[in-house]
């Protein structure tokens, strides 16, 4: 069987109508439209589009929206979708998978994966970093997509690490002042 991968084209920026933006471009007074969107951009819109998927039902193999989704078919369906990344489908085999470097508490970003061990095995559950503490993710059978605390003692005691796409590690924009979690000590 060969194996797919999934790439998803960025649209091509539109053109300015603005002849006021346009013309402060040409004289300097204005910088230019970024071309393309950043990395970073691009992990904050999927954290934005993950929330879309609040309510979602969990279904277990799910992979859709249509049909529900389960946690590591959620996170492989926004990877997909919005950085053109192909994760894995199992949420230890997304833990493993080659480009995606380990990243302390400390130092999360929206976008990053989180990983639990939920199962009394080690990265059994995978959610979406959102800030602040918050990861989205798809819970659990009879649970539906939903935001959760990660300093609650539940999730606190089960966090087994988090991963972030090497192209992110790569990027030059720095995380915002206050989003990365230096009160929680590394595990």
């Amino acid at each position: 069987m060969l194996a797919a991968t999934l790439c998803v084209a960025l649209p091509a920026p539109a053109q300015t109508a603005d002849p006021i933006g346009a013309f402060l471009v040409e004289r300097g007074l204005a910088s230019a439209p970024d071309p393309a969107p950043s990395w970073r951009d691009r992990a904050a819109a999927m954290v934005i589009d993950a929330m879309s998927f609040l309510d979602v039902p969990y279904r277990s193999g799910g992979n859709h929206a249509d049909e529900g989704f389960d946690c590591s078919g959620f996170t492989r369906h926004l990877f997909a979708l919005n950085l053109g990344l192909t994760l894995p489908r199992r949420s230890h085999e997304q833990a493993v998978a080659a480009g995606l470097t380990p990243v302390s508490r400390r130092e999360l970003l929206p976008g990053d994966l989180v990983f639990f061990n939920t199962l009394r095995r080690t990265f059994s559950h995978v959610g979406i970093y959102v800030g602040n503490g918050r990861f989205i993710h798809s819970p659990r059978p009879g649970a539906s997509v939903r935001i959760e605390d990660m300093h609650t003692s539940y999730w606190a005691r089960r966090f087994d690490g988090a991963r972030r796409p090497a192209p992110l590690i790569a990027s030059t924009d720095r995380p915002v002042a206050g989003d990365a979690e230096r009160a929680r000590p590394e595990r």
